[in-house]
């Protein structure tokens, strides 16, 4: 929908609502005065308060010429190693028939240049430039280009593909026009926005919306709470602003949803403003480590723990040597509180921690066998590499075809040899396929109790009633985690 639509649905609305509180007052005014002779009645008309639809306009116009200024269009290069023969590209293609003399003899491939654009916005007037990670990623090459088309080299400050930020710096800045960063957690669903971006090199290219949601987690990555909005983004707008009407950024255009429609998501500049500042003074980010690996609670594994209240982050795993095992953590802990922070569900977790400076004490409120209990643990340093952690006949229940679990595997999930059983088929459309059980699992444990062999948890479910669940501990290369198989 253009902005002209939106602005004059907008005014419509408020004159409806104006004209509907107008003939309700006039009504209740003729009711209560004495009786007259009845007038002809005209057809009822609707005037667009042209006045309140040139204010909006305005309101818009003036908020873009503020902003623009300081959002630039971002050219980078790559070189690509091999790109072609002699750096040519041959015009028989694949088909070529003489790639085999080329390569028999030795010619050398040639390296290519690989162009690709952005978008990015200025923060500070001596040059520092705010945009995505994957639009510089690889870049040999960053050029940033202003409204006045005046053109700068950049250098790259630093980035953080977690949250997919990255900070550039002009290296001649001449008191560039800047915005400032505003307090997405004040962003109200339903507020108008504006996004300013080079979508398909069109540059400085304006569109406006609302905030359609916030907190949105879309499997992005490990701290995703995306702000989505219906102003149109399209390939291009990364890395440019989010502004809301004040004219202060509060998201950085980030991804869009291919399939759908007026589906864009934008990094919240509260998230933002700590990524920016670290890449600032140490151009890389660094982030706390607590060292458990965590799940939502379902109702299903609600019914099997016996939890009553469902929020919170259940610990699956414990990881060894981290603060969470020197603090006592342990496997079905339930966490509802950080460091005075509620934690309403398993996404919440990870943001705050990671936001927690390394060596603090924090206390940690967690639900254990029914009880509270508060651990204090000091926070780590998150390492980019950190982990978030026989031939017998197979046995089949609901759908598993099971084995015990071989000794190097077991090694690997640092489990005792001699326990476990090893997931070798996972039938289509089954119970066990339905909770997210696959081929190469390893079933830990049954109801909270060890596993010892395959038999061991064909016994516990042949013993299941219709309708009733075993709790399940799976353990996978990069961890642990809880379900419940209903029979």
């Amino acid at each position: 929908m253009s902005i002209w639509r939106k602005l004059i649905l907008l005014a419509l609305v408020g004159v409806m609502f104006a004209t509907a509180f107008c003939t309700a007052e006039g009504m209740k005014d003729e009711a209560t005065a004495a009786p007259t002779a009845q007038a002809a009645e005209s057809p009822a008309t609707l005037a667009l308060d042209t006045q309140t639809l040139n204010q909006a306009s305005q309101s818009f116009v003036d908020l873009a010429k503020k902003a623009m200024p300081a959002v630039v269009f971002i050219n980078v290069e790559k070189t690509i190693s091999g790109g072609g023969m002699m750096g040519f590209r041959t015009p028989f293609g694949q088909g070529d028939p003489f790639r085999d003399f080329f390569e028999r003899f030795g010619v050398p491939e040639g390296d290519r240049i690989q162009r690709g654009q952005g978008s990015g916005f200025v923060i500070s007037h001596d040059g520092y430039i705010v945009t995505n990670n994957h639009v510089v990623d690889g870049a040999t090459k960053i050029q940033v280009e202003l409204l006045d088309e005046h053109k700068f080299e950049a250098e790259l400050v630093g980035t953080d593909p977690k949250t997919d930020i990255a900070l550039l710096k002009i290296k001649e800045p001449q008191n560039l026009p800047a915005l400032a960063l505003g307090d997405s957690d004040e962003l109200q669903i339903g507020e108008w926005v504006m996004a300013i971006g080079n979508p398909f090199g069109l540059s400085h290219t304006v569109t406006a919306g609302i905030v359609s949601a916030k907190g949105r987690v879309i499997g992005a990555g490990p701290y995703d709470d995306f702000i989505q909005t219906d102003a149109s983004i399209n390939p291009g707008n990364s890395g440019g602003p989010l502004i809301n009407t004040r004219g202060e950024v509060i998201g950085i255009n980030t991804l869009i949803n291919a399939s759908g429609q007026g589906i864009g998501f934008a990094i919240p500049s509260n998230m933002a403003s700590e990524i920016i500042e670290q890449l600032k003074t140490e151009g890389s980010v660094t982030r706390g480590w607590l060292g458990v690996l965590i799940q939502p609670v379902t109702e299903e594994l609600a019914d099997a723990l016996e939890i009553e209240d469902a929020t919170g982050a259940l610990v699956s795993q414990v990881m060894d040597d981290s603060p969470a095992q020197d603090a006592g953590f342990k496997r079905y802990d339930l966490i509802r509180k950080f460091d005075g922070q509620d934690v309403e569900s398993s996404n919440d977790l990870p943001r705050v921690v990671a936001a927690t400076p390394v060596d603090k004490k924090v206390d940690v409120e967690v639900i254990r066998d029914g009880k509270p209990v508060t651990l204090t643990v000091k926070i780590g340093k998150l390492d980019d590499d950190t982990t978030v952690a026989s031939a017998t006949e197979p046995r089949e229940e609901l759908g598993l075809a099971l084995r015990d679990l071989p000794a190097e595997m077991a090694k690997t999930l640092k489990v005792d040899p001699g326990h476990g059983a090893l997931v070798v088929k996972v039938a289509h459309g089954s119970a066990a396929a339905d909770a997210g059980v696959r081929e190469g699992d390893a079933i830990l444990e049954v109801n909270r109790k060890p596993v010892t062999s395959a038999a061991d948890v064909v016994t516990v479910l042949k013993k299941l009633d219709k309708g009733q669940s075993a709790l399940l501990l799976i353990g996978r290369s990069d961890g642990s985690f809880l379900t419940t198989l209903t029979r």
